[in-house]
């Protein structure tokens, strides 16, 4: 079956950085627990990563800068030196296939359980999550983290550094601190689970000071080009309030506004929202988009329309998640107008092997 090739501005050329991109679609960072048991990547995620080489960017899934910041079982760190051997070896097979490829630094904060990294969580204030959490033997209550003292505070900060400096030796283009999505430097942010009353609680100010210190000492270790900055206003995943998200967010965003940062990744963007063209305003760098999709399924366009608003909206780049997990060749579907494959079993992207991750079909090779 042919298909009349399609005109989008998702498939013009752009940059980011130092950085050429054959198009402006970027892997959105998606946890897919393939990792060891004890965070090192392995050969399967680099042949993931290479079937979908095609983006003009990947931000590869989160990676945890110590041990008490894993979240659940089976996914990536890097605070060893297996942690950037495995790395290393899933960046020389994507530099050989396609464009610039960045990590994600997460720390899960009371996102965790003792049974998957061995220590009990650390947070901003000692509120637990209020659901269950994923561990090797099943969902279990999720625990009371420990409050962050201002000595856990600096030993994080320093742990985020180290990590970026390893992503860079393991080959990466930059990394990108994960601020969003109800993590720890987001439990920070939010008033629902930060309730501290020193420097890093209460007023707005305070709240951002966290995250500003996470980018400065990445900045500092690995150069403000390779460093980018995750925020989702108003996302309420893992249990987060964003009241005061029109007056948060705006301080962010200035906060790191002219520090030359590499991006600014807007998770769950949408245009119609007046935050989202305050912080466009704002933000005077590249600002990669990541739509507001169904939950459900993929859209049939595979996100295209979504995206293409996004672009008008003054987005720079468009960071999609599920229709590239299911799309390994997203890029070429767009291009020729093809069918989207769906996501065919939810259950088996988190439950390791090919199953769900590698197997995904893509086009045949189209007739001259």
């Amino acid at each position: 079956m042919t298909h009349e090739t399609t005109t989008s501005p998702l498939l013009a050329p752009a940059r980011l950085g130092t950085h050429e991109l054959a198009n402006r679609l970027v892997i959105a960072p998606m946890t897919r627990n393939r990792a060891e048991s004890d965070g090192t990547p392995t050969p399967l995620m680099a042949e993931y990563y290479a079937q979908r080489a095609t983006a003009g960017a990947i931000i590869a899934e989160a990676s945890t800068p110590n041990a008490v910041g894993q979240t659940y079982p089976n996914i990536t760190a890097l605070h060893t030196d297996a942690h950037t051997a495995g790395w290393r070896q899933v960046t020389k097979t994507v530099q050989a296939a396609g464009g610039p490829m960045f990590l994600q630094l997460q720390h899960g904060g009371r996102v965790g359980h003792p049974d998957n990294s061995g220590l009990t969580p650390l947070a901003p204030s000692p509120i637990p999550l209020p659901e269950t959490i994923h561990t090797p033997t099943g969902r279990q209550e999720a625990v009371v983290p420990r409050e962050m003292t201002a000595d856990d505070i600096r030993r994080t900060v320093r742990d985020f550094a180290d990590a970026a400096r390893r992503a860079v030796d393991a080959g990466f283009a930059g990394v990108e601190v994960h601020s969003a999505n109800g993590y720890l430097l987001h439990q920070f942010l939010a008033p629902n689970t930060n309730h501290r009353t020193d420097a890093y609680g209460g007023s707005v100010a305070n709240r951002v000071r966290f995250t500003t210190e996470v980018v400065d000492a990445v900045a500092d270790a690995i150069g403000a080009e390779r460093t980018g900055l995750r925020i989702s206003p108003g996302n309420t995943v893992n249990g987060i309030t964003d009241t005061d998200a029109d007056d948060l967010y705006p301080a962010l965003v200035t906060a790191n506004a002219d520090k030359g940062l590499a991006y600014l990744h807007l998770a769950f963007a949408d245009p119609g929202r007046p935050l989202f063209g305050r912080l466009r305003e704002l933000w005077t760098g590249t600002l990669i988009a990541n739509p507001v999709l169904p939950p459900d399924r993929i859209p049939a366009d595979g996100g295209r329309l979504a995206a293409e608003r996004l672009l008008a909206a003054g987005a720079d780049l468009i960071a999609l998640g599920r229709p590239f997990l299911a799309n390994p060749d997203l890029v070429e579907r767009i291009r020729r107008g093809a069918p989207v494959n769906p996501v065919r079993d939810r259950y088996a992207m988190y439950t390791g092997g090919p199953t769900g991750y590698t197997d995904y079909p893509t086009l045949p090779a189209e007739s001259a």
